[in-house]
């Protein structure tokens, strides 16, 4: 009897350990198919070094500043120095001819970048346009015949499906992770623009810009971010959705920028109770809680408490919904929206407008004439805008941040930001020279506190800078 047991009880383990067996998907082939096209990018960028008046932390008078300064090597003490910071990232080839795709903040602001295929050769690439908005670059290596990537559906995954990761977490080139889908259309804080694709794949620094498989061997996305306190990897990644970063490389290659439709509304979620108070069945849709003077949304008849139902004919389930719509839209489309509007549906069309390109895209398209390449008095390198960026920006003046040294390097400011104005005692000076903004800081004392309003992409600011740099 006991021998019947122990068979037995090996049978079911055995044909347990079978079944788990098929069940389980074997990515080798895969890999194999496809592993060649997936690359390694590494970027350079080189940091002006600041000509420090100390190294120490002892004013000039103290005696133990001559103490440090004896011991201190002479090339050390007040002279610049360059530093090169470097950043790991992965890609993948979508065309024979070197056209390689990754995530915009693998190469933003680097000087140079380096692409490294499986077979050890290295090409250095051109960035051919960048999309921070929805994270999205493409490069070009001069090169021919190269293994591409298959594109797939991401429409067609479903939750719990399983997927892909090849990348180089940590530099460590082609390595593999394998997870599943948990969840589609997600939308992040500060990301209006991308219906991400959560999955459990583990995605590490360096995976950024590699691409996410399906179990048929297509790209169905660019692994983009992590969620995670620690730095690394905690159990939930995020893709781009390949077709929304494939129709983005596209204009990228044909115009070197992205343009966006926009209809001027400032929306919010709208709750099971701000449903009930307007008299809808279901809490889905966009509430509309302020609209923009003068822009497509006014000019069409929309008033902020109205809800958007439908934009295009495309449903609006939710409020983060409306933006991605919208900007994909064909700026100077005419398209219909539905309302709801104090009890009732409501039906109109609105001129879809275009969006204006943020500030750093548009330092990095039209390459700005330096007008004062030495930092004022703020510590800030400026330049005035181009026609082109003006025009861009719809602003009638203005100055490019190039450079932040001294006092300012300890604000928020960002190169790229444009500052607008100047203001002092209730005086707002706008500002349209680098001429000019000296002649103002000029009339400050060395001690003053300076606030600048400053505009970083659709948004405008108040920064304060505590000090001058000096009595100049």
């Amino acid at each position: 009897m006991k021998s019947i047991f122990s068979a037995l009880f090996l049978f079911v383990v055995s044909f347990t350990a079978s079944a788990q067996g098929r069940s389980l998907p074997d990515f080798s082939d895969l890999v194999d198919k496809h592993g060649s096209a997936v690359v390694n990018i590494s970027t350079t960028q080189v940091v002006k070094g600041r000509n420090m008046q100390s190294p120490f932390p002892f004013d000039e008078n103290d005696p133990m500043y001559d103490l440090f300064r004896r011991f201190m090597p002479p090339q050390e003490r007040g002279s610049p120095r360059d530093f090169e910071h470097h950043s790991l990232g992965s890609g993948f080839i979508v065309s024979q001819d070197g056209y390689i795709m990754t995530n915009a903040h693998v190469v933003d602001a680097a000087d140079e970048v380096v692409v490294k295929l499986t077979d050890k050769r290295e090409f250095r690439a051109k960035v051919i346009g960048a999309d921070k908005r929805t994270d999205v670059a493409l490069l070009k290596i001069e090169a021919t015949a190269l293994p591409t990537v298959k594109l797939g559906d991401p429409s067609a995954l479903k939750v719990g499906e399983w997927v892909l990761a090849i990348g180089s977490p940590f530099g460590f080139d082609n390595s593999v992770t394998a997870g599943i889908v948990s969840a589609k259309g997600r939308s992040l804080p500060q990301e209006n623009y991308v219906p991400f694709i959560q999955t459990d794949v583990a995605i590490n620094p360096g995976n950024s810009g590699g691409p996410l498989f399906n179990m048929r061997g297509e790209v169905v996305g660019i692994n983009s971010q992590i969620y995670s306190r620690s730095g690394g990897f905690m159990g939930i990644s995020f893709a781009i959705p390949i077709d929304l970063a494939m129709d983005i490389q596209s204009q990228l290659r044909s115009t070197g920028r992205v343009s966006r439709g926009r209809m001027g509304v400032v929306i919010q979620e709208l709750t099971k109770e701000l449903a009930d108070s307007f008299g809808l069945a279901k809490a889905q849709g966009a509430l509309v809680s302020a609209v923009e003077k003068g822009g497509p949304a006014e000019s069409a008849g929309i008033e902020p408490g109205d809800v958007v139902l439908r934009f295009d004919g495309k449903p609006i389930n939710t409020s983060s919904d409306l933006p991605r719509i919208v900007a994909a839209t064909r700026p100077g489309s005419k398209v219909p929206v539905s309302l709801w509007r104090k009890g009732a549906a409501k039906e109109i069309d609105l001129l879809v407008a275009e969006m204006p390109v943020d500030s750093k895209q548009a330092a990095r398209s039209s390459k700005p004439k330096a007008v004062e390449q030495s930092a004022n008095r703020l510590g800030l390198v400026v330049s005035e805008l181009t026609a082109d960026q003006r025009r861009a920006l719809k602003l009638s003046g203005g100055l490019l941040i190039e450079d932040i040294r001294g006092n300012a390097a300890r604000t928020d400011l960002q190169r790229g930001d444009v500052i607008l104005a100047v203001i002092s005692k209730g005086v707002t000076t706008e500002l349209r020279s680098a001429e000019q903004f000296n002649r103002v800081l000029s009339q400050f004392d060395k001690h003053a506190n300076v606030t600048l309003l400053v505009r970083r992409g659709d948004v405008q600011t108040f920064v304060t800078i505590k000090g001058l740099n000096g009595d100049k």
